[in-house]
């Protein structure tokens, strides 16, 4: 998918178009017999759903001041500028934006728009006997170096990206392979790219477009464009990227032939999420997408300085200062002044220290008010993946059940009413409103059915009761099948041979990998033996946790390792901190919170599922929750896989929806909390899990970016299965054709009808269920425009800049007037 920005959670992050694991976000972080379709069509569908429009402050460049640095926050430093290696990451996507050719860019509703900048024009000038596009160039681009942008950098690109040399280190090809030769045109400015066979998606290549001298050998592609680039092309150049800081500095390329970037220098600055409201705070940021905590303190300083009241009175009205009545600051100060030296010292330390306290916040608020939160739906959506391997959720009915038991638009308000946002679930895995391959095929499935979810739990042989076991026997034992007979006999008593040499095992706990195809096919009940506890490294002890039973529901908490507190990063992909926060993270602002260890639950939460530190009684019975189902002696139980650190506050609290939503049904969940970074590439790639939320990017190029991600699983020659992105597991052959049929035609409308066919059966077959547009929450000083929350389309970053009637160092000024002030007398 095209790079947007996107995680997260998940969500989380980078094109899909990789053969090797994605690492999320977007948390932000990664994603998932048809029924009759039924819905309005595309383009009614497109206008009836809510679009992520931007909200950047859009300005004329007439009215943008010339100069000035922009600091933007990133979420770490590059690990390589090389936007085609599989460790590139949000911020390698940043840069290459800035410094290097771009032929097509994504407008406001996410069509790919050709850039003048770079391409005068580009179109399919012959079909038969091959595909024929025909690139003529901007007679005026040329790379840094001074050198035009031709044919042999469109070469070099092919042959590093085509797969044929595997001396580069590519983690992306798809349609450079369907490439059979690159010529040069009438004159310099044109290049004829001619395909061995029709590929739709023709405009997906050569963006971000790098010189010959990065792509020409494999050398200079794998080692030489990580941590510099040759020669460049954009309204920016590369300066510095500094190892010790991790910031990136940009500044204005004198060579660049377009309209003159506004500002001087863009600095990239790494400020993981948690840290964001702080560096506000201190005014060393101008741009940062926020969580909702940070976005409601900018509206409050906002509301403040409207109301003309500053830093120091709102520190009073409601910073440190106002739990302090008239009553306790004279009982302080009578403390403080009495005849008790010892007890006086005391008290005046601690007025000292509140004093302190109450001018960080009132010089906080002061400076928060400088900037403005600007949001939008971010072109990302979250999902709920079913991992379809093995395990109940190897059964498309129990799937489905759980699909129709989730009230998506519910859980859709959840995160996007509060913030002002649209709040309808997205009907596509494979585009978003506004978009042309949009249409809503949720139909294919079914929306919310309490009676219908249960039915095909039932219908899959998962009943009420089914759990339990007639004295004597073990459930699910081939014994038990073909008791009465000699063959039945003789395999019962070396069942229960085998089970009487085994260690006593505690039946309060369930394994982490209790869903694996041996034990179903054993039938035996699961054990503690061999649970992987995240953080717990000590080898050749993996011990067991007992998991914490909610009375009546059957849903448990594992907790993880004490190590595992102290391994709480920001997720890679965006985080989705914007939902809700739960309750058992309200306080959680401190340093334990950030550090990613654990809050106490309050006493009257009573969710299942709800995170608890070890010792912590179990959650109370759900309201509403059914009677757990069982089959063949064994209890119908899911384990939920959701992040633990303090950027994913949002997926937790969906989590906890999630879990309630699936015990009205009688599904049991065993919610298993990770720590972020380990969160995407040891659970959700590798398959240790039944339910996970994550996130995947809109992309302009479904037929080519979405493939992998829903391809059909292939057995690998060691027994594994290889599954490109797909990490539900989940597809069918059906699929894969209408993909392949999508790329390889060249009428758009046909095209577009199959992608669209795609996903009606990507619903069906219910590996992934799409939730909700993911919200995005950006600060920017008030000055700042042409930058903020972009939606669909990528930033102009020739035109970002600082208003002219507002530049940086007037706005520093006014910001240290307001902090200046003092009304009032001080609080003690």
């Amino acid at each position: 998918m095209s790079q947007i920005g996107a995680p997260h959670g998940g969500t989380c992050p980078k094109s899909p178009r990789s053969r090797t694991l994605r690492t999320v976000a977007t948390l932000t972080s990664a994603v998932l017999a048809v029924t009759a379709l039924a819905g309005c069509s595309a383009d009614d569908d497109a206008d009836a759903a809510p679009v992520a429009v931007q909200d950047n402050a859009p300005t004329p460049r007439d009215l943008v001041a010339d100069g000035g640095t922009l600091r933007w926050a990133v979420d770490a430093a590059p690990t390589t500028l090389n936007a085609f290696q599989a460790d590139a990451d949000a911020t390698t996507s940043r840069i290459a934006g800035a410094v290097l050719p771009a032929l097509y860019t994504l407008d406001q509703r996410g069509r790919p728009q050709r850039n003048p900048d770079y391409l005068e024009s580009a179109q399919v000038v012959e079909t038969e006997p091959k595909q024929v596009v025909l690139y003529k160039l901007n007679q005026q681009a040329v790379w840094s170096d001074g050198r035009e942008i031709g044919a042999p950098d469109f070469v070099a690109q092919w042959r590093a990206l085509s797969g044929r040399d595997t001396a580069y280190w590519t983690a992306r090809n798809s349609g450079y392979e369907r490439i059979e030769k690159i010529e040069r045109g009438k004159n310099d400015l044109e290049v004829r790219v001619t395909f061995s066979k029709p590929y739709a998606d023709w405009q997906s290549l050569f963006t971000p477009l790098y010189p010959k001298q990065v792509m020409g050998s494999p050398d200079s592609f794998n080692d030489g464009a990580r941590t510099t680039l040759k020669a460049t092309a954009g309204p920016f150049l590369l300066k510095s990227a500094d190892a010790k800081s991790g910031d990136v500095t940009l500044i204005r390329n004198p060579r660049w032939w377009g309209q003159a970037a506004k500002l001087d220098t863009v600095v990239l600055k790494p400020v993981p999420r948690a840290d964001r409201a702080d560096a506000l705070a201190a005014g060393t940021l101008d741009l940062a997408e926020i969580d909702r905590s940070t976005a409601e303190r900018i509206s409050l300083a906002l509301k403040d300085a409207r109301a003309g009241r500053n830093g120091a009175q709102a520190a009073l009205a409601h910073g440190p200062g106002s739990s302090i009545t008239p009553s306790k600051a004279l009982k302080s100060w009578a403390l403080a002044h009495g005849s008790d030296e010892e007890k006086a010292e005391e008290v005046r330390a601690a007025r000292k220290k509140n004093q302190e306290a109450i001018a960080r916040y009132a010089s906080a608020q002061d400076t928060l008010a400088t900037y403005v939160v600007r949001k939008s739906l971010e072109p990302a959506y979250t999902q709920l993946s079913l991992n379809g391997e093995s395990g109940p959720l190897s059964d498309e009915r129990v799937r489905r059940a759980v699909a129709r038991a989730i009230d998506r638009q519910e859980l859709a308000e959840s995160v996007l009413k509060p913030l002002g946002l649209p709040a309808k679930p997205p009907g596509s895995h494979l585009a978003l409103a506004g978009q042309a391959a949009y249409k809503d095929s949720s139909d294919a499935l079914g929306g919310q059915d309490t009676q219908e979810a249960r039915a095909l739990l039932a219908d899959a042989g998962w009943v009420p009761g089914g759990a339990e076991q007639p004295a004597g026997t073990k459930a699910g034992s081939e014994a038990e099948k073909k008791e009465g007979t000699e063959k039945g006999a003789s395999e019962k008593k070396e069942a229960e041979k085998k089970e009487a040499e085994k260690p006593a095992k505690s039946t309060a706990t369930a394994p982490a990998d209790a869903k694996k195809k041996s034990d179903e096919a054993s039938g035996d009940a699961p054990s503690d033996e061999g649970l992987y506890i995240v953080g717990d490294d000590k080898p050749g002890d993996r011990r067991a946790v007992p998991a914490q039973a909610a009375p009546g529901t059957g849903t448990r908490v594992l907790t993880p390792a004490p190590a595992a507190v102290l391994q709480g990063a920001a997720l890679q992909a965006r985080a989705e901190a914007l939902d809700t926060r739960p309750e058992a993270l309200e306080a959680g602002t401190g340093s334990a919170a950030r550090a990613g260890a654990p809050q106490a639950v309050k006493p009257d939460r009573g969710a299942a599922g709800a995170y608890a530190p070890r010792g912590t009684a179990a959650p109370a019975a759900v309201p509403g929750a059914q009677q757990a189902l069982g089959k063949d002696g064994k209890a119908l139980s899911l384990r939920f896989v959701l992040p633990s650190g303090p950027g994913s506050e949002s997926l937790r609290t969906v989590g906890d929806r999630i879990v309630r939503m699936l015990d009205a049904v009688g599904i049991r969940t065993e919610v298993t909390k990770v720590p972020d970074e380990s969160f995407f590439k040891d659970h959700i790639a590798s398959g240790d899990y039944d339910l996970a939320l994550y996130s995947w990017p809109a992309s302009a190029f479904p037929a080519t970016d979405a493939r992998p991600i829903f391809a059909k699983p292939e057995p690998a020659s060691d027994g594994s299965l290889m599954v490109e992105q797909n990490y539900s597991r989940v597809g069918t052959d059906r699929i894969d054709q209408l993909f392949d049929q999508a790329a390889g035609t060249l009428d758009e409308e046909e095209a577009l009808e199959l992608v669209r066919q795609a996903d009606a059966r990507i619903w069906a077959a219910a590996g992934s269920i799409p939730l909700y547009q993911r919200p995005q929450l950006v600060a920017a000083r008030a000055d700042l425009v042409n930058a903020g929350a972009w939606g669909f389309a990528a930033p102009r970053y020739q035109d970002i800049g600082f208003e002219k009637d507002a530049s940086p160092k007037k706005a520093d000024k006014k910001a240290d007037k307001r902090t200046g002030e003092k009304t009032g007398e001080k609080a003690d």
